[in-house]
């Protein structure tokens, strides 16, 4: 996407690449066709717009999460497909961190916690699966990095020099670094068996300094300062300009993802949230946040539409699901990767209850739009606790708030109101921001946030006794999906 001086899209390109799923629980990415199609998007959406990449003041990269690469320094050539934030076969790895006793250092260095939706488990997995892959990486001659850093290095040369880098916000994403120092915890490197070389320079979201420029002969077509890295729920965050302590955004993607900007305070979650950095500009301090991270939300919807037939496409869902009242008794609890915030409960696997000969594939649509909306609550009522903040109005962006009806069923479930900005790819719009801010396209913050414009809010509609009898009965069915599988060498049934 290229966004102009006024925070509007000028042009986009847009192209799904292939979900691989090799075993249960597994999901899987080709890295190089990840890089194959972001050479052929950035092509197409110049070509669109009439742009040159001359007319380009900077380029920043934003990118889902916590996904594992690792990758020959020489070549580029991926080892394996990258292991996806999704996947679960690191469910024994998570366990054994657990009952090692490493759940309480890993909390308080990286405020995460071990669970299979973090880099670390991933990489630790690689290493000892993939023929050749720990010898190589003791001998420095494979590199790691989650997929901003992959398509970065790419973007800056690959083998012929591209930079090695990440920003705070990814790397607080892996499992492995210091919340506090911004920097790899040698310490926990040491305990799970990862060697520090293969791993990436930790930078700002936003760098006056750069990581690097893109090449004459790169996809670009032209030299253009490479200056701004964020995870996409932090640059979300940053789209929406959350940027005081207290406002909140919630992304609607494949998962959702609610997070409460902190400030500079490290929050220490007790309701099963996570502590992560938000942004870090230049060298200024580093801007924390609370997040609640939701597996399956919009890859419900997919599921239904791919696995199951019901729909043709994502968007008929609204449709379908506007075709009755409620779901006629069903609730659905999409843990097909198990359950992340609050719950994180690893052995959790996806359930529909309450169905009688009465529910129809109308009411299991409906069903899935609630149960989106039902994790967002169960977030939400979390982060109040934790924070002592009660969200007032929830700012949302991501592909599926052009649902109207999930919009005015999140109204409903939490009772609050929901706002869609103008621009809704907020995330794409963060690291544009983030990037132009390093080159100075734009003043100061002040700037974007008088960018910032609302486009539509929902108010809720439902009486409080349906709002509460609903969500009491939305935690009935979350527990008929908690420890569905035992794990293999412990009697526990949660990873909590």
């Amino acid at each position: 996407m290229v966004f102009g001086r006024d925070g509007r899209p000028l042009c986009s390109a847009y192209r799904e690449h292939r979900q691989i799923y090799p075993s249960p629980g597994w999901v899987e990415h080709d890295p190089m066709e990840i890089w194959q199609t972001t050479q052929e998007v950035i092509a197409t959406a110049l070509r669109r717009g009439g742009l040159s990449p001359g007319q380009l003041a900077a380029v920043g990269v934003t990118n889902q999460r916590e996904t594992a690469v690792v990758w020959e320094r020489a070549t580029g050539r991926p080892l394996t497909n990258a292991i996806v934030w999704q996947d679960t076969r690191t469910t024994d790895i998570c366990q054994r961190l657990v009952d090692e006793g490493l759940e309480p250092l890993i909390r308080h260095r990286t405020g995460l916690l071990p669970a299979t939706y973090f880099s670390a488990p991933k990489l630790m997995w690689i290493l000892d699966h993939v023929t050749g892959a720990r010898a190589a990486a003791e001998r420095g001659e494979v590199l790691f990095g989650t997929v901003d850093t992959w398509l970065i290095w790419w973007l800056t040369g690959g083998p012929r020099g591209g930079v090695h880098v990440t920003d705070c916000t990814n790397a607080s994403r892996t499992m492995l670094m210091d919340l506090r120092r911004l920097a790899w915890d040698d310490e926990l490197l040491a305990r799970l068996s990862i060697p520090g070389a293969m791993l990436p320079e930790i930078r700002p979201s936003s760098d006056a300094g750069l990581y690097g420029w893109t090449l004459d002969d790169g996809p670009l077509g032209a030299r253009v300062p490479l200056c701004a890295d964020l995870g996409d729920q932090q640059a979300a965050v940053f789209g929406q300009t959350c940027y005081d302590a207290g406002q909140a955004k919630n992304t609607y993607g494949t998962g959702n993802f609610l997070l409460l900007n902190t400030g500079a305070e490290i929050v220490a979650s007790h309701t099963g949230l996570l502590t992560t950095a938000a942004y870090r500009l230049r060298e200024e301090a580093c801007v924390y946040a609370l997040e609640g991270s939701i597996a399956i939300t919009g890859a419900a919807v997919q599921w239904l539409r791919d696995n199951l037939g019901i729909i043709r496409s994502a968007e008929e869902s609204e449709a379908l699901a506007g075709e009755v009242e409620d779901s006629g008794g069903a609730y659905f609890v999409p843990a097909f990767s198990g359950l992340y915030a609050p719950h994180w409960d690893m052995y959790a696997r996806g359930a529909i209850v309450g169905l009688t000969r009465y529910v129809d594939r109308r009411h299991l649509a409906r069903a899935t739009l609630e149960g989106i909306c039902y994790q967002v609550r169960d977030v939400a009522e979390a982060m109040t606790a934790d924070s002592g903040i009660q969200l007032t109005t929830v700012k949302v962006d991501g592909g599926a708030t052009r649902n109207d009806l999930l919009m005015q069923l999140q109204a409903d479930i939490l009772g609050r109101p929901v706002v869609r900005p103008v621009v809704n790819e907020t995330t794409a719009l963060g690291a544009a921001y983030a990037a132009g801010l390093a080159m100075g396209l734009w003043s100061g913050l002040d700037e974007l946030r008088a960018n910032w414009q609302a486009d539509r809010t929902w108010q809720p509609t439902w009486s409080d006794d349906r709002r509460e009898a609903g969500y009491s009965t939305w935690k009935k069915a979350v527990e008929k999906a908690r420890g569905w599988l035992a794990p293999v060498e412990s009697g526990a049934t949660s990873a909590r």
